[in-house]
């Protein structure tokens, strides 16, 4: 099997680009890695997720210079042309000038060219025992990337002059005794090892691993189906995101609206998806053609009659979705599977017109359902433990990571963020400014804030909702005006250009102040301010009171058995919430501010703000017994 030649950009949720130089066997720097190295910079430096940039080498090292065979190529014919033009193009103009940190990670060895392309970034970490020199001289050329130049910058000129004339290397232990090497990887690695941020992500990682293991399910000995066909209805945003990623597994679409106009602008978001990711370079116009191809639209059921799969993607209507599944009940055949993409009704709700519990199970996408990772699959008592692995099967191919939950209203991750918005709620009616508030949760490293974050998904469809999660947990809910206030002026957040902030095309939200008189509207009506006076907290004080009754009601999910084992909240919570990674997932994040002091809190915020801080017996049980919430429960799992 030949070795793969080329140079290669990941770009990590952390912002940082990973640029990879693979030119075995010692990474030479020919012709096309230049010009790669070229492409793959200019890219990075114009891209805005983009936030830092690593240059490394594949194969256990960074590079071994200059391709040489360019040097006989140029020797045979006498043409000069065959030289690429490095030093300035790249090297100055592109690495050197870049606006955004650029760090070399050097492993191995880093010779001539490829030394000069590490001088040229703007830091260098390398592994013990790496080997570092400018050995040009022995072919008769001198170093021609610069390192002339920066060498005796970096280590004095006597000793480039030394390493230069002689050509001799040097291990990276003294080129950072020298300063040519700011960091040895080996000293890093020991204190990185043992950080609390290496902790919580090496139990993301193993968490992730973990919910592939389903009791019942996958060991059983039983062999997913394969599904080469897949209907979704609904061309909505959800609808058509979840068309998007079957399609780009070649999974053949059907997606059904209900009159041509909706159809036509369900297709054309699928299009637009497609389109999206070939404009960031994540998919090829090839590919994109291809996977369009396999969409078929439709406004009848006649295309049903050979679907393995029905995810149904419509609004949150309990008796439009039974409607749905009563018809879908009599056209699929036998074996086809009739899942929901709700994200909070009760699937036996959804499902008590219909005679195939066995099959009906929920799939729920997070939004946009072609780009995030995670998919909630719901069972509930009578969901076969086949269609559950099919459907786990299904989820990995279109490069999901299922997450297998029990069935309740919001299920797992809904459900144990529902106090997120509220808690966030009560502080605006206690007077706590609600951009401060989005700041303060952004700082702590969830991308968006309660406010932000209804803006994005529409405030319709809290409205939506909340009469369903009122009525599951009464005991508990912030009853906020705020919402439909809001609605009340026209604000439905970015979907109408308005919300707690203004969406303008090209340019970054905007706090809209004009919303300060909606929110003084709000605080009026509930009047929970002491004595009308804004309550004073402090920025840990606001992160306790939003993230502190998530805890809680995560408590309860894990109490009642609703996921198999607690990092699979931890596996929900940064894949579907965006929680924080390295932090852990918010069960491991619990358990490292201690479940103790949590409890005391929420007792305290209790006695002063009434029954929606109550803590759960759960998280009593465990402050007062010294348990860590991640401790496995011995009672019977509803999975």
């Amino acid at each position: 099997m030949a070795k793969k030649i080329g140079v290669t950009m990941e770009v990590g949720n952390d912002g940082v680009a990973v640029i990879t130089i693979s030119n075995p066997p010692v990474n030479s720097l020919a012709s096309s890695i230049i010009s790669g190295l070229k492409a793959k910079f200019q890219d990075a430096d114009q891209r805005s997720d983009v936030k830092a940039i690593v240059l490394t080498g594949n194969g256990g090292r960074f590079s071994g210079g200059f391709d040489i065979n360019v040097f006989q190529e140029v020797h045979k014919t006498g043409d000069i042309s065959l030289m690429p033009e490095v030093s300035i193009d790249l090297v100055s103009n592109l690495m050197e000038d870049s606006r955004k940190p650029l760090v070399a990670a050097v492993e191995g060895l880093a010779l001539g060219g490829g030394l000069e392309l590490a001088m040229a970034c703007h830091a260098r970490v390398a592994a013990p025992k790496a080997q570092l020199g400018l050995p040009e001289l022995t072919l008769g050329v001198i170093p021609g990337f610069g390192g002339t130049q920066r060498l005796p910058r970096l280590v004095g000129l006597a000793k480039a002059t030394d390493m230069i004339l002689l050509s001799k290397s040097i291990s990276s232990e003294e080129g950072h005794k020298l300063g040519l090497i700011d960091a040895l990887e080996a000293e890093v690695f020991k204190q990185l090892v043992l950080s609390d941020t290496a902790k919580a992500l090496v139990h993301v990682f193993f968490a992730q691993r973990a919910t592939s293991k389903v009791p019942n399910v996958t060991d059983v000995g039983l062999k997913p189906r394969p599904m080469k066909k897949v209907a979704v209805i609904g061309g909505g945003l959800m609808g058509s995101g979840i068309a998007t990623a079957l399609l780009l597994s070649n999974i053949r679409v059907v997606l059904k609206e209900i009159n041509p106009e909706y159809l036509q602008k369900g297709v054309k978001s699928v299009e637009a998806n497609l389109k999206g990711l070939v404009s960031r370079g994540k998919l090829t116009q090839d590919k994109a053609g291809k996977a369009f191809s396999m969409l078929k639209g439709v406004l009848d059921y006649t295309e049903f009659k050979d679907v393995d799969m029905v995810i149904e993607a419509v609004i949150e209507n309990i008796q439009l979705k039974q409607n749905i599944f009563k018809e879908i009940e009599k056209v699929c055949p036998p074996h086809c599977i009739l899942a929901s993409n709700t994200s909070t009704i009760d699937l036996n709700i959804i499902g008590e017109k219909t005679n195939s519990n066995d099959r009906i199970v929920g799939a729920h996408f997070f939004s946009p359902a072609h780009l995030m990772t995670l998919l909630e699959i719901v069972r509930t008592e009578k969901t076969s433990a086949q269609v559950i692995l099919d459907l786990m099967a299904l989820g990995k191919a279109i490069k999901k990571v299922p997450v297998v939950v029990g069935n309740c209203v919001g299920f797992a991750v809904n459900r144990t963020f529902f106090p997120y918005s509220q808690a966030a709620h009560m502080l605006v009616n206690l007077g706590v400014d609600l951009f401060r508030i989005d700041s303060v949760i952004t700082s702590f490293g969830l991308p968006l804030g309660p406010f932000q974050l209804g803006d994005l998904a529409g405030h319709g469809i809290g409205m939506a909702v909340k009469d369903i999660y009122a009525k599951a947990f009464g005991d508990r809910i912030f009853a906020s005006p705020l919402t439909e206030l809001l609605l009340k002026t026209g604000r439905n957040g970015k979907i109408n250009g308005r919300g707690y902030y203004i969406y303008e095309k090209g340019s970054k939200p905007k706090p809209d102040l004009q919303v300060l008189s909606v929110v003084e509207e709000s605080r009026k009506l509930t009047n929970i301010m002491p004595g009308g006076k804004a309550i004073s907290v402090t920025d840990k004080e606001i992160v306790e009171m939003i993230l502190f009754p998530v805890v809680n009601e995560a408590c309860r999910v894990l109490d009642e058995g609703v996921v198999i084992r607690a990092s699979d909240l931890d596996v929900a919570s940064v894949l579907g919430m965006s929680f924080p990674s390295y932090r852990g997932g918010l069960i491991f994040w619990a358990d490292t501010v201690g479940p103790k002091y949590i409890y005391e809190r929420l007792k305290r915020l209790s006695e002063t703000y009434g029954g929606f801080f109550k803590p759960s017996r759960y998280l009593e049980e465990r402050a007062s017994n010294g348990m860590r919430l991640s401790e496995p429960k011995s009672s019977r799992s509803r999975l």
